[in-house]
């Protein structure tokens, strides 16, 4: 019998980023996808929180009758799956996160939040612009980025999870991280994953940041491995 795989996007993203991933390892599990409120040209008009996005997923879970599943994250959504864990014990299985940020301060989210100015955005990547309006139509990518900002702003503030959270997740987790991921260093990733009780740090050569960058024969293939 197939065990649960839910998939999660990351900030600014939708459920569509990981429909290659969904086909490669539908074979092996019965996977699931879903777009965060306000993602994916869902409307939500109040503000993100990663709470919200843990609220989606276990909402999910209770539209298909999940009582657990295994969870893989990207970026953000990595986060999302660790505070699900940590909030709701039990329902998760084992969790992996690929490129997520964990190390959260005032520092380190304003250095975020200055990568996310959607007018600069606008005029000098005009493309990443265009692809933002596609991928989350009729809403309004321009309010998605300004209220993903304001999250992150909420969690350099005091809003992430500590390293006393991360100490009390019981599941396998395994942590995963680029060579070439600018986004996310190595270091943070290794010291979560120490933190976590049961956490294992995977370094995976030569995968950048952004998920259409990377091979995802190579992602599925760590999926099959750690998940079953």
């Amino acid at each position: 019998m197939k065990e649960n795989l839910i998939l999660l996007h990351g900030a600014l993203g939708s459920k569509e980023q990981l429909a290659e991933l969904k086909a490669l390892l539908a074979e092996a599990f019965n996977v699931f996808l879903l777009d965060f409120s306000g993602h994916g040209g869902l409307e939500h008009e109040g503000a993100f929180s990663i709470d919200l996005f843990v609220k989606d997923t276990i909402q999910l879970m209770a539209r298909h009758q999940l009582p657990v599943a295994h969870i893989f994250g990207y970026s953000m959504g990595g986060y999302v799956a660790l505070q699900l864990a940590h909030d709701h014990p039990g329902r998760a299985v084992k969790i992996i996160t690929l490129g997520t940020k964990y190390s959260w301060n005032p520092e380190s989210a304003a250095k975020e939040v200055r990568m996310m100015n959607p007018d600069v955005i606008e005029q000098k990547i005009p493309a990443f612009a265009a692809s933002l309006a596609v991928r989350h139509q009729p809403a309004d990518w321009k309010s998605i980025m300004k209220r993903t900002s304001e999250m992150m702003t909420e969690l350099g503030g005091g809003k992430a999870m500590t390293e006393t959270d991360f100490a009390s997740i019981e599941n396998e987790v395994l942590v995963c991280i680029g060579t070439d991921d600018h986004m996310v260093s190595i270091e943070e990733s290794e010291r979560t994953a120490k933190q976590l009780k049961n956490g294992h740090l995977k370094i995976i050569e030569g995968f950048r940041h952004p998920l259409e960058s990377v091979d995802k024969n190579i992602l599925a293939s760590i999926c099959n491995e750690f998940f079953q």
